[in-house]
């Protein structure tokens, strides 16, 4: 007689979080296909994916809840229907980034731009013809205005639109006009470091998250982020976090919607626990409310996709 021996449960140390702009248009999240995606490179995310390290305190809960339909005298359950489709996500960036910094605000998201005598800001420089995502043609004269360090943002002129604004991420909602026209480039999430300066133009130190920049694109320099506790805009984001079992199993926690449903908050961590007064890492804690999707299979709405590749040659 075949004797059956249960495999062991998987053991990982840490959670790998990865995210993806949902379109705030049209609601299209970004959806993960694990037959696709089968061997997902965690060390280099297919697009649109970001990488955004490790995270702690990783937690999962579901909140749908199950409601039983009675019939008969006396009353007895007959079958269930799902009464409330809700769930939650928390944890703690390891980071502190523009990403990991919006993600962990219910708000809006912004970027400081340098300013000069007087605190006006700079004016804005014309990205040329040619651009690539990595490189940014520019006039010499303009190049010149910047050096190697600097952080930029890219993205269009404000003018006088209204709703979603911003590109390739929603980096606001205006529900009026406004007179600012370098509103769109405080907003957007299309942000790079500038790597070489040459006379014709910036070389980046990685990809523009937007990619080759649109017609029309200008750029700024940036010299910090800020959020604002309060509004009316919430980020909304598709999220993936992948747990690697020591054997070489993979868990995987798909989210195609999840929207930030908390103030900006944050934990701390003692790192030195012998000496009183020393120093602390300060812990960016974010808290998620997942939003529906209809899955096109068969039009079942669901918040999140739990996938599991087993080990080589394991226990089935």
């Amino acid at each position: 007689m075949a004797k059956w021996f249960s495999a062991p449960a998987p053991a990982v140390r840490r959670v790998r979080a990865y995210f993806a702009s949902v379109d705030r248009q049209t609601q299209t999240p970004v959806l993960f296909d694990l037959a696709e995606q089968l061997n997902f490179d965690v060390a280099a995310p297919p697009s649109p994916w970001i990488d955004l390290g490790w995270i702690q305190g990783f937690v999962r809960k579901a909140q749908s809840k199950s409601e039983a339909i009675l019939t008969g005298i006396p009353a007895a359950p007959l079958e269930q229907v799902r009464e409330r489709l809700q769930a939650q996500v928390s944890f703690e960036f390891l980071s502190w980034t523009k990403l990991t910094m919006a993600l962990a605000t219910g708000a809006q998201h912004m970027n400081v731009l340098a300013s000069g005598t007087g605190g006006q800001v700079l004016s804005a420089a014309t990205v040329g013809s040619g651009s690539t995502s990595t490189f940014l043609v520019m006039s010499s004269a303009d190049a010149a205005r910047f050096s190697a360090g600097q952080i930029i943002a890219v993205d269009l002129d404000y003018a006088g639109e209204t709703g979603y604004v911003g590109a390739p991420v929603s980096g606001a909602y205006l529900r009026q006009t406004l007179s600012d026209v370098d509103y769109i480039r405080r907003v957007t999430f299309n942000v790079g470091m500038v790597a070489d300066v040459n006379s014709s133009g910036l070389t980046l130190q990685s990809a523009l998250p937007g990619g080759v920049p649109i017609a029309g694109a200008k750029l700024q320099a940036v010299v910090g982020f800020v959020d604002r506790e309060g509004g009316t805009f919430y980020q909304e984001w598709s999220a993936l976090f992948v747990m690697e079992g020591s054997q070489g199993e993979r868990i995987f926690f798909h989210y195609p919607r999840l929207q930030a449903m908390v103030s900006a908050e944050e934990g701390s961590e003692v790192l030195d626990v012998k000496h009183r007064g020393g120093y602390a890492r300060v812990l960016l804690k974010a808290q998620f409310m997942a939003l529906p999707v209809t899955d096109p299979l068969d039009g079942e709405r669901v918040v999140c996709y739990r996938s599991f590749v087993p080990a080589v040659n394991a226990v089935i």
